[in-house]
């Protein structure tokens, strides 16, 4: 097995500490076995074990760093969802995220060629070392019979919190198969295919973002749990729900398509809408990034990085809106279409709010207008910004017969043990109360008929 001091690309992973401390523990372990036998017993470490005798001196250091590794992994398992052989998902976990020229390329085109393809299985050779490695060797070596457990871990059965149960099943399935390749090209064919089909890194694991500013600029974090709703579960406004997925679709198709405003009634699914389009075309490579307008600066760095990946981004603003004082808007303006760089092609902005032109107007600037010179500069500066979203979704609050529909619906979803009449009597006198006729105040209305059977 080659030392990983060796690899090229693939080096300095994320969350690769226990990587690299197992690798020189491997190295440790082979070293003093060669130092104690004249024909090494555990070779490069394999073999049936070492004598006690010869490695005493260095094996409680080794032993304390090895146990630091087993608690790593077994956290791992407990965050990522990870099962089975422990060591071999960590090892494919480490391979989708780690961003490189040959990850990123495969992401974009599937398989390449040339001499990237050739550094690339240098590395996947020794790579495969440690996958092929038995940790079993390992806890001869050191007489940790803890480490077999690593071979085939069961967790509590509750699933990760980072990755979806699917992404977390995926990455399993690919430690097994890498395991069971018996050649490094093999080896190389199935990372790249997993690259191919599921992209590389968090941009590609994960559907949902936000931006979080550092030192070193905009950071995209990956949103570990998002609401798993469905453009179904929004009852009525099928209409909008059509305008949106019409967009929509021939975004992730990449034909032209428009940033776009979903603006009206407080509670009436705006947001729920964004939430589901992420859901039902995330398998097509739509991801989305979440950005408040406290963090409008950042927008640029945070397109620099998307720009050329092979994904197509939403940049989703929820509840946007401006007052008179607040000049961000000026600077999202540019962002959006007017400054000398083009906005990217596999970027949108998707935004909600309460107001339709977004700045806030007041008849007290009709008066203020009287005065000046050119008044209508002022009405185009406000609604500059709104005419920067090509489609523009209007969702009204339902009337009455509309309210009870949605009541009686979500009742039925939920199995709410209420006759029809009664049903619909209560909600009347929640919704009174309750900030009026929406679908969140029925959505609240049913939350409290759960709460209470």
């Amino acid at each position: 097995m080659e030392s990983a001091k060796k690899l090229i690309l693939y080096r300095d992973f994320k969350q690769g500490r226990v990587f690299e401390d197992f690798a020189w523990i491997m190295e440790q372990c082979g070293e003093l076995c060669r130092k104690g036998t004249q024909e090494p017993q555990c070779g490069n470490p394999h073999g049936e074990g070492c004598p006690a005798e010869n490695i005493s001196g260095s094996r409680e250091e080794l032993q304390s760093r090895c146990y630091s590794c087993l608690h790593s992994l077994i956290e791992l398992s407990a965050s990522h969802g990870f099962e089975g052989n422990l060591w071999q998902s960590y090892l494919a976990f480490l391979l989708v995220n780690h961003e490189n020229a040959y990850s990123i390329a495969c992401e974009m085109k599937g398989e390449v060629t040339g001499s990237i393809h050739e550094l690339a299985l240098h590395d996947f050779r020794i790579l495969k070392g440690f996958f092929d490695f038995d940790l079993q060797v390992l806890a001869d070596c050191l007489k940790m019979p803890e480490l077999a457990i690593l071979k085939d871990y069961q967790g509590p059965g509750q699933g990760g919190r980072i990755f979806s149960q699917r992404i977390q099943d995926q990455i399993c399935a690919l430690g097994v198969r890498l395991a069971q390749a018996g050649t490094a090209e093999r080896f190389q064919g199935e990372v790249t295919e997993f690259y191919r089909n599921f992209g590389v890194g968090s941009l590609g694991l994960h559907k949902a973002f936000r931006v979080e500013h550092t030192e070193d600029g905009a950071g995209i974090v990956p949103v570990a749990n998002i609401a798993h709703v469905h453009l179904d579960d929004l009852i009525g406004y099928e209409a909008a729900k059509q305008k949106l997925i019409d967009n929509t679709e021939a975004f992730v198709n990449g034909k032209q398509a428009n940033n776009c405003l979903l603006f009206g009634d407080a509670g009436t699914g705006k947001s729920t809408s964004i939430k589901a389009i992420i859901n039902q075309y995330y398998k097509q490579g739509l991801r989305m990034i979440e950005i408040y307008k406290h963090q409008f600066q950042d927008l640029n760095g945070v397109i620099g990085k998307i720009k050329n990946r092979n994904y197509k981004f939403i940049i989703y603003m929820d509840d946007l809106s401006f007052e008179e004082f607040e000049i961000e808007y000026k600077y999202l303006k540019a962002v959006i279409e007017g400054g000398l760089e083009k906005k990217p092609e596999n970027v949108l902005i998707y935004a909600t709010s309460n107001r339709r032109h977004l700045v806030r107007e007041k008849f007290s600037d009709k008066a203020e207008r009287d005065d000046e010179l050119h008044t209508n500069d002022t009405v185009q500066e406000k609604l500059s910004l709104v005419s920067r979203f090509g489609v523009t979704i209007y969702f009204g609050k339902p009337e009455k017969k509309e309210f009870q529909n949605i009541v009686k619906a979500l009742a039925g979803r939920h199995q709410v043990a209420m006759e029809e009449q009664e049903l619909l009597a209560e909600a009347n006198k929640w919704e009174l109360s309750h900030g009026g006729l929406s679908g969140r105040t029925a959505q609240q209305f049913i939350d409290y008929l759960l709460g209470k059977q």
